[in-house]
């Protein structure tokens, strides 16, 4: 098996709660405490009206005591006012440190994913995901569980007391509460799939959105953004019209539930009113139970409101588990047994990239192939656009696993290599380099996040690029901005081989690691590699032949196969596809 997966599967909003809150479990527990308190403290106040109203009845005069009483009146609302800021306060606490977890695992986990796995994920959707919706979940969460928890404690108390007071009259408060159940559970009977849809056409909207703007610039070139934009304008509306679609189906059987449930005085008054003057029921129970009535519902009520928000937190919470629960590359946290050398040696790999984002299946990429890279080599692949050249790279870099065969460093299996002990031994630099939106300096510092100044300094000026980067606004403290947008893509390119350089891992592989730099700098460049590449085992992808004729061994790739290999001179002698492509890059130079 090349994948893992032991992330948590589907669960229940409380399952998920419990797996990501982490050490804050504690805070739930108690907000839910002073929750129920604050939620006692607004129902106790009915309870002292009741009290006082029979005492009225009862003829008593004392303003004393029924001062002392509005005192204790006044004292619950203070108590409602103080435990639900508390309550509020640690759920909040629990939850901002919940949704950090999240975050942070889905960071981890796709660190941890085959590279072709998170390529095929829209980054749109991937945002979306870990910005936006879980964010959206804060407030639900920080209120869902002590609130919902509580009012549904205290609704089932409250009801239960009634009934102990007169089952009778208890029946006469419940008339209305089966129609607004029954009214509630229909508007959401289809929240979840209403929220589905609004979800997909969000993602759609935010990919629609990425694409858009990261595609400005040819669209403007190719007079393209009346239809550029025209999509984007649909992706808006369905958005909006999926929203309102749900809010449109919702409004009528949310309207009747709130204007239904909470009329428990409808079947009480006058049924009680009958039982009282029949002589069944006592003034002060009757006028007990009105009061209660009137407090027991809205607990409930409010549970309900969160229903929606529940159902909300759950399918946000499945997209995260359906991220988490991706096949990893499988790694063993401590190495089986050490390499021999650095040499690389491919044994009959085969690879696809299985499904792409469509979900379709896609076709075979690597036939079979077959190569041996000695230590302190040389190695150049050259071939057509699509032959598989940088899959094989990739694959070497433990960017992927292989589908069968084996690709190995020293004689070990590199799936028998810690992601630790392999990332050391290897840097890629490839012709999409990121940096990161910090300064120059920093870039380069993470090839070894341990280096001096000085050292950064040193590496690039044995890279060739310490001359330009002393050109720029602030020297090496430039911000290159967000993926390295104020840099241009040879200069991109520069640092990222001075990073990789800094690295000093004694392989190397250069993916077109030259493609966006001009002619004078290409010179700077490989010489700087030809360098520090000494003594390093050095795969090197170049359409520009020119570049690699002085490689050790050049494989020349076709279709996912092999179609020879061998020097410069061996390969125009025997390999017929080799000069073609020598003859075409020769005369491409000379025009």
């Amino acid at each position: 098996m090349s994948t893992k997966s032991n992330s948590p599967a589907k669960k229940s909003l409380l399952g998920w709660i419990a797996e990501f809150t982490g050490e804050k479990k504690g805070a739930y527990i108690l907000s839910i405490c002073f929750a129920l308190l604050s939620v006692a403290c607004c129902i106790a106040p009915y309870l002292m009206i009741a009290r006082i109203v029979r005492q009225l009845m009862d003829g008593v005069r004392d303003w004393n005591l029924y001062l002392q009483e509005c005192g204790i009146v006044a004292l619950f609302w203070l108590g409602n006012v103080l435990f639900h800021a508390i309550s509020t306060t640690m759920s909040h606490v629990a939850t901002f440190n919940l949704l950090g977890n999240i975050r942070t695992r889905m960071c981890a986990k796709l660190a941890r994913l085959p590279l072709g796995t998170v390529l095929d994920m829209p980054s749109g959707s991937l945002k979306s995901i870990m910005v936006d919706r879980i964010d959206s979940m804060e407030t639900a969460l920080a209120h869902i569980v002590p609130e919902y928890t509580s009012n549904i404690i205290l609704s089932v108390i409250l009801i239960a007391y009634l009934f102990i007071l007169n089952w009778k009259l208890g029946l006469c408060c419940m008339v209305t509460l089966p129609a607004g159940i029954i009214a509630m559970c229909l508007m959401y009977k289809d929240s979840p799939r209403f929220f589905q849809n609004a979800i997909d056409k969000t993602k759609i909207l935010n990919d629609t959105a990425v694409e858009y703007i990261n595609g400005i610039e040819v669209i403007k070139a190719f007079g393209k953004t009346k239809s550029s934009y025209e999509r984007f304008v649909k992706a808006a509306k369905d958005s909006s019209d999926s929203y309102v679609e749900w809010m449109r189906k919702s409004i009528w059987p949310f309207t009747v539930a709130l204007v239904i449930m909470p009329a428990s005085l409808l079947g009480l008054l006058p049924i009680g009113g009958y039982l009282f003057m029949k002589g069944t029921v006592d003034a002060a129970t009757f006028i007990t139970m009105i009061v209660m009535a009137l407090s027991s519902i809205q607990p409930l009520i409010t549970a309900f409101s969160y229903n929606d928000d529940i159902a909300k937190a759950e399918v946000i919470f499945n997209e995260v588990g359906a991220v988490m629960n991706l096949p990893e590359l499988s790694r063993p946290v401590q190495d089986e047994r050490k390499p021999a050398d650095n040499s690389i040696v491919l044994k009959h790999v085969r690879f696809s990239y299985h499904k792409n984002s469509a979900g379709e299946e896609k076709k075979e990429i690597l036939h079979g192939i077959s190569m041996s890279l000695p230590q302190g080599s040389y190695t150049a692949l050259v071939g057509p656009s699509g032959s598989g050249k940088s899959t094989i790279a990739r694959l070497i870099a433990s960017l992927w696993d292989v589908d069968s065969g084996s690709v190995e460093i020293g004689g070990v299996d590199i799936r028998k290599l810690s992601l630790e002990e392999y990332n050391r031994r290897v840097a890629y630099v490839s012709q999409d380099n990121f940096l990161f939106d910090m300064s120059v300096r920093e870039n380069i510092r993470l090839g070894r996040p341990g280096a001096s100044d000085s050292e950064v300094e040193e590496a690039a000026r044995q890279s060739g690029c310490y001359d330009f980067i002393m050109g720029l606004e602030n020297g090496f403290d430039t911000i290159v901005g967000g993926s390295g947008a104020h840099l241009s893509g040879g200069e991109r390119q520069r640092i990222a081989i001075a990073r990789a350089m800094m690295k000093d891992a004694p392989i190397v592989i250069l993916d077109e690691a030259t493609a966006y730099t001009d002619p004078e700098n290409e010179a700077i460049i490989q010489k700087s590699v030809a360098r520090l590449v000494q003594g390093k085992t050095l795969i090197v992808i170049a359409h520009r032949l020119s570049t690699v004729a002085d490689a050790d061994t050049l494989y020349v790739i076709k279709g996912g196969q092999i179609d020879s290999y061998g020097t410069h001179e061996e390969l125009l002698a025997k390999s017929a596809l080799y000069k073609s492509m020598w003859e075409a890059h020769i005369s491409s130079k000379d025009e």
